[in-house]
């Protein structure tokens, strides 16, 4: 890949970065249930406090603005919340920040005043105070003279079922010698496991496989809390909630507080599921197949076990809580799958063709030298949708198939183990029976006719 290539993915990457985070900011207000005295409140409220966008600074967000990313995404969904792929130079020599950097670890106590007044009578001229402080705050400056206070955490349970699943990851025993790992999401309000499945692996594919099926059956919450492991962080999983209108929210690094609750009940996991697992041979247990097997098992647990139990912190059983503010409104499948494909983007060749990890596709010739978006199936990558600036462009047609499936897209299987040798050579057998019959004699009086009275049939030699 050339260096402009890089910039442009770099860019486009960014741009998507900018839209959820657009979207995370104005998802509680462009709900539609909100009236508009209600939904002034809340646009009010976004505008008067601080935010931190994709680049790390420290922003705030005028009410035009809010009220204008509100109606793009009413109007034309998530992708009017793409800004353009344009990059603009910064304005302020990188000299200069790594100067007032510099000030600022000589002398902590230094204001962003006090250094840009500094800077000014070195070299004639500073960067407005707002831009130093904003630098300050993204690299973390800000900190240097302020002692650590230690936090306070209060107690949260969400007002409803469905309000906010929290998600986490736990590691589990082995399966035929595979570790596996258990993903899991618990309802705030309930403690009810609405989502749960083993993996042999700790990846988006896995996560998908335990909250595709959640979302299908238990209905689409408000909030997803998750930590920053790479699996929650994908932008698969960004993808996924911005379709569905979910709110992503990731906890601070090194923050582990708010997700008690999942980890509450990892623990019971341990105390109760995984400890009737044997994780070798000799060992006291069940001596558990295969994924499918411990999936089983698991599935049961839970639902004849742990959510029929009086939870200890609400009184009641989870399921039986949860089921208080039934039925919830589930996805269609349609909008279900569309949210769960991955999409990556590609530059159309001169042919009409795009790449995509070895394969190759025919567009429409009508987007040679343009950018595109493939939207796929990670399992299936002879099905692939265009999309051009956020519009729909047809169908990629397969041109050249060399793989199937996406290269994180691994199955939980692995490949079967070659089959034992029957130990039969067929063409061996097929020459032998051709020998046996060259060898053995021409029997005429089978055929019907002697050549001897007649051998004008054929030009035999006949012996005497």
């Amino acid at each position: 890949m050339s260096k402009a290539d890089e910039e442009d993915k770099a860019r486009r990457e960014r741009a998507q970065a900018i839209a959820l985070f657009r979207y995370m900011l104005i998802r509680e207000a462009a709900d539609a249930s909100l009236t508009p005295r209600q939904r002034g409140a809340l646009v009010r409220k976004l505008a008067a406090e601080p935010h931190t966008d994709p680049d790390g600074r420290v922003v705030r967000i005028t009410r035009w603005t809010l009220d204008r990313w509100i109606q793009q995404w009413r109007r034309h969904g998530f992708d009017a919340l793409v800004p353009s792929t344009r990059q603009s130079q910064p304005r302020t020599p990188p000299e200069v920040f790594e100067l007032a950097s510099a000030l600022k670890k000589e002398n902590p106590s230094r204001s962003a005043a006090q250094i840009q007044r500094i800077l000014r009578a070195q070299h004639g001229w500073a960067p407005d105070e707002r831009t130093l402080q904003r630098m300050f705050v993204r690299t973390g400056l800000t900190a240097l003279h302020a002692p650590a206070e230690p936090a306070t955490f209060g107690r949260f349970e969400a007002e409803r079922p469905n309000e906010m699943w929290t998600g986490d990851a736990l590691h589990g025993p082995r399966v035929n010698g595979r570790k596996t790992y258990l993903f899991a999401f618990i309802d705030d309000h309930s403690r009810a496991i609405v989502g749960h499945r083993w993996g042999f692996a700790e990846d988006t594919v896995r996560l998908a496989a335990a909250l595709r099926p959640a979302l299908a059956a238990r209905g689409i919450p408000r909030y997803v809390y998750v930590d920053n492991g790479s699996a929650f962080v994908d932008s698969w999983l960004l993808r996924a909630c911005a379709k569905l209108g979910i709110k992503l929210i990731h906890s601070q690094p090194g923050r582990p507080q708010g997700r008690g609750k999942i980890e509450r009940f990892f623990r019971t996991v341990n105390g109760e599921f995984t400890v009737e697992i044997a994780a070798g041979d000799g060992e006291v247990g069940r001596q558990v197949q295969d994924l499918a097997e411990m999936n089983r098992l698991f599935a049961a647990w839970v639902e004849t076990v742990y959510h029929r139990r009086t939870h200890s912190e609400t009184g009641f059983a989870p399921l039986a809580r949860w089921l208080e503010a039934a039925p919830f409104a589930v996805p269609s499948p349609e909008d279900l799958a569309e949210a769960f494909r991955w999409s990556e983007h590609r530059t159309v060749s001169k042919t009409a063709l795009v790449s995509l990890h070895g394969n190759r596709y025919q567009v429409d010739p009508g987007l040679v030298g343009r950018r595109v978006e493939l939207v796929f199936d990670p399992f299936d990558l002879t099905f692939l949708r265009v999309r051009h600036e956020g519009h729909d462009a047809g169908t990629a047609l397969p041109f050249q198939i060399n793989r199937h499936s996406h290269p994180k897209a691994k199955p939980e299987i692995p490949a079967e183990a070659p089959q034992p040798s029957t130990g039969i050579d067929y063409l061996e057998l097929i020459d032998n029976q051709h020998t046996d019959e060259l060898a053995a004699k021409v029997n005429y009086a089978a055929l019907g006719w002697n050549p001897a009275e007649d051998p004008s049939v054929l030009d035999l030699d006949i012996p005497e």
